[in-house]
C-alpha cells in the first residue's frame, strides 16, 4: 500500500495517541514521562515527535504547564508549507493568491448571508480605522485592518479548511512584506472598494457586492502581476 502521507511509525503512533485524547474530549495530555512509557519511546524521541505536532498547531508545550491539546486548525500547516514554497519560488505566492481569490468569490454570497448587522458594524469600524490611518499624519498602513476585513466576511463559515487557506494567504503576505507596500493612492483605492462592497452589503445588495468583489480582485491581480514581473 502506498503511504503518500509519509509518516514514520513513531510519528503515526504519537499522532494516533493525541487523536485518542481528542476523541475523549480531553484537553490536557499526560506528562512527557507518562507518554514516553505509554508509547515505549525514549524522552528524546518523544520530544522529536512533539516538535512536529507543535509546528502543525496540534499541541502547545510549555515548562510547568505540560502538554496541552489545541483545537484543530488547518492554518499552521498551510502557512508553513506556503512559506516554504514562496521562498523556493516567489511565483508560488501568485499561484496561491489566484486560488485565494477564487475561494473568496465562491463563498462570498453564502458567507455574507450568515452575517448579522452587528458583524457588519464591526467591519464598518475596520473601514473607518483604515481611512483614519491613511489620512493621518503620519500616514499608517492599515494592514491589520486589511487582513481582518477580508477574513471577517467568512467568519461565520463552518469550514475549517476554508479559514485555514485564507489565513495562510495573509500570514505569508506579511512574511513577504506586501503589508509594507507604501503607494498611498493604491491603498486608498483599495479601501474605497472595501467601503463600497460593505455599503452594498449593509443595503442587502449582496449580488452587487459580489460583482464588485470580483472587480476588486482583478485590481489586486493587476498589482500582483506587476510585482511578479519585477522578480
Amino acid at each position: 500500500m502506498n503511504n503518500s502521507i509519509h509518516l514514520s511509525e513513531k510519528q503515526q503512533a504519537f499522532l494516533d495517541y493525541l487523536i485518542g485524547f481528542h476523541k475523549q474530549n480531553k484537553k490536557d495530555v499526560p506528562s512527557i514521562q507518562t507518554i514516553s512509557g505509554d508509547l515505549g519511546f525514549s524522552t528524546a524521541t518523544l520530544r522529536e515527535q512533539m516538535e512536529l505536532a507543535k509546528n502543525l498547531g496540534f499541541i502547545s508545550a510549555q515548562p510547568r504547564k505540560g502538554v496541552e491539546l489545541l483545537p484543530y486548525r488547518f492554518a499552521p500547516a498551510a502557512s508553513k508549507s506556503l512559506y516554504y514554497a514562496v521562498n523556493l519560488d516567489y511565483s508560488y505566492f501568485f499561484q496561491y493568491s489566484e486560488i485565494r481569490s477564487h475561494l473568496e468569490k465562491a463563498f462570498f454570497l453564502e458567507s455574507v448571508s450568515q452575517l448579522t448587522q452587528e458583524d457588519f458594524r464591526a467591519i464598518q469600524n475596520l473601514v473607518q480605522t483604515a481611512f483614519d490611518k491613511l489620512n493621518g499624519d503620519p500616514v499608517r498602513i492599515p494592514h491589520e485592518e486589511h487582513r481582518d476585513y477580508h477574513l471577517a466576511f467568512y467568519a461565520k463559515q463552518q469550514n475549517i479548511f476554508l479559514s485555514g487557506l485564507l489565513e495562510a494567504y495573509w500570514d505569508v503576505y506579511e512574511q513577504m512584506g506586501l503589508n509594507l507596500y507604501a503607494d498611498l493612492n493604491y491603498l486608498k483605492n483599495v479601501w474605497e472598494y472595501h467601503k463600497k462592497i460593505l455599503d452594498l452589503c449593509l443595503d442587502g445588495q449582496y449580488q452587487e457586492a459580489y460583482h464588485l468583489l470580483g472587480t476588486h480582485m482583478e485590481f489586486i491581480y493587476e498589482r500582483e502581476s506587476k510585482l511578479q514581473d519585477k522578480k
